[in-house]
């Protein structure tokens, strides 16, 4: 072990090597959930604009839609997907799925109808719910085909005292006819309560799949053990307590959002902020109004922030907690977001295989740049976690040395649903291959090169597009940046980057090869850059560079 571990108690906590213990306190979220509601029955559970749902009433409610699912003929280990946006329905449904002793499996509301066909059909889901706007854009066409018996609808504008015109502005009403409103099936169950359910630590909370980014989407199964643990994590790590208020940044589909979000405040017993879905300036008029302390999110919801035209330090005052996760964070950005608003982004790592954070930067550091690549470190090995930095041999390697993230822990899910070769190619033994290349230093700090698929081989050079992307991102008229290798005749591969600019800013093509000419070596600097108003993206802030190889294939 380093000499430094002793000169960082902090530290010393998430040593890999001897873990710190955090042990689960519950067997399965609906246990955590249910100690919350008596610890603090008259506690904000949710607030949606101006409503309210206290924990009691989020317990009726989950109640009676446990029981009309139960009534359906639903039974234990079926699958309910939540096709939603931030709505409280979301929360309800994932409870309410848990009290009829189901698996829950959460849908992108951003899917169309190829992509939901696929999930559906793939995690044989028997209940669907989702907004009306869904239904009769998207789903209405794939159902059918699917083993979908039942399909709860509901409205956006559910759960508020009033509707609120800077989210859903002249919104038309939608016929929904052939589904089951979900606030009719509630108020009809409304005052029952299903039979005792529980769960053991390795069945099922709910399927997540996985982005697409490396091929098609697998849906992992993230147990109920791998939930409290982590919202175990969640609060020590972010040192959360009582008096504190979640504001839902991520989308609840996603791994961060269904952990940082929604099962730690339900941990917590505390209010979580929602507002249907990202826009910035509606985004900090509810920072401003809801006064949230803690969130999780991708760092290019944060960079919205800073250019949403009605930011100002005022309005960010009460997020004292912040933790920003899902997509690589350039060192310029923390610089700027704090000197703009006073606030530190903490870094925090990991993926839907790992039930969100597998490293984190603890609550009292500041996460160190890698004075050769310029990288931010993501953080330490959370609680109980072994991470390991291997070899193309499978081998680890020394500290300051590139290889492949291997996490174990309580953490990592079972496998992947229907999926028993992908599990054990990608999970062997409990151990998950990452895919992420990485290294950690001498004082065991972690950081993250790149995918290993997203490598450029620039004549015999190896260039990873995070450390060109970090260059970029220090001019001061980048707003994002992504690199790809591209086709080239002499070097058989060449660095070209994509870029968006912030509001109002200006450069050239020439100007920006310059600048990162100055400050990279001489095979890592872009020798094509194109301008684009957005760079593709998932919903969670990861960068799509498939895409972007994919545009320049076809020409």
């Amino acid at each position: 072990m380093s000499s430094a571990y002793d000169e960082r108690p902090w530290l010393a906590r998430y040593d890999a090597g001897q873990p710190a213990d955090l042990e689960p306190e519950f067997t399965d979220a609906l246990a955590m959930f249910r100690a919350a509601v008596e610890r603090n029955p008259g506690g904000d559970a949710i607030r949606y604009f101006d409503g309210r749902i206290t924990l009691r009433e989020l317990d009726e409610l989950t109640d009676a839609f446990a029981v009309g699912m139960l009534e359906t003929g639903f039974e234990t280990g079926d699958r309910v997907a939540l096709y939603l946006q931030n709505v409280p329905q979301f929360v309800i449904g994932l409870v309410g799925t848990w009290k009829a002793g189901g698996i829950a499996v959460s849908i992108n509301p951003m899917n169309r109808q190829r992509e939901l066909e696929l999930l559906l059909t793939d995690s044989g889901a028997r209940v669907l719910v989702c907004l009306q706007s869904l239904y009769r854009d998207v789903a209405a066409d794939v159902v059918g085909r699917t083993a979908v018996q039942t399909v709860v609808t509901t409205s956006e504008r559910e759960h508020q005292n009033r509707d609120d015109p800077r989210a859903f502005p002249d919104q038309e009403p939608v016929d929904v006819t052939g589904t089951e409103d979900m606030a009719g099936m509630i108020e009809r169950y409304r005052g029952q309560v299903p039979p005792p359910t529980s769960f053991s630590p390795g069945d099922t909370a709910f399927l997540t799949y996985t982005s697409g980014t490396t091929g098609p989407p697998k849906g992992a199964m993230n147990t109920h053990g791998n939930v409290v643990f982590n919202s175990q994590t969640y609060r020590e790590l972010c040192r959360l307590g009582s008096d504190d208020v979640v504001l839902g940044v991520a989308p609840l589909f996603h791994i961060t959002g269904l952990i940082g979000h929604v099962t730690a405040s339900l941990l917590l017993g505390v209010p979580l902020v929602l507002f249907h879905r990202f826009e910035p300036s509606l985004a900090i008029e509810t920072i401003r109004e809801q006064r949230p302390t803690f969130t999780v999110g991708s760092i290019t919801a944060f960079i919205a922030l800073m250019n949403a035209p009605n930011a100002d330090r005022d309005a960010l005052s009460s997020l004292t907690k912040i933790w920003s996760g899902g997509a690589p964070i350039p060192p310029s950005t923390v610089k700027a977001f704090s000197a703009a608003f006073g606030q530190y982004i903490h870094n925090v790592y990991g993926l839907t295989e790992t039930t969100s954070p597998s490293h984190g930067v603890p609550a009292d550091a500041e996460a160190p740049v890698d004075e050769t690549s310029g990288a931010l470190s993501v953080g330490v090995p959370v609680y109980n976690t072994i991470v390991r930095i291997v070899g193309d041999d499978g081998q680890d390697v020394p500290p300051g040395e590139i290889g492949e993230i291997v996490t174990t822990g309580p953490q990592v899910v079972s496998g992947y649903w229907g999926k028993p070769e992908e599990t054990e190619r990608a999970i062997p033994g409990g151990a998950l291959h990452t895919g992420d290349v990485g290294y950690m230093d001498e004082t065991g700090w972690f950081y993250i090169v790149d995918r290993k698929k997203d490598q450029i081989n620039a004549g015999g050079y190896k260039v990873w597009p995070r450390e060109v992307e970090d260059v970029l991102y220090e001019h001061d008229a980048v707003r994002e940046a992504a690199v790809v290798g591209v086709p080239d005749e002499y070097r058989g591969e060449t660095v070209k980057a994509f870029v968006s600019l912030r509001p109002g800013r200006s450069v050239t093509a020439e100007e920006l090869i310059a600048f990162a000419k100055e400050r990279m070596a001489a095979y890592k600097y872009p020798r094509q850059v194109e301008f684009l108003d957005e760079i593709p993206k998932t919903v969670t802030g990861k960068l799509l560079r498939r895409e972007l190889r994919a545009r320049e294939d076809q020409g």
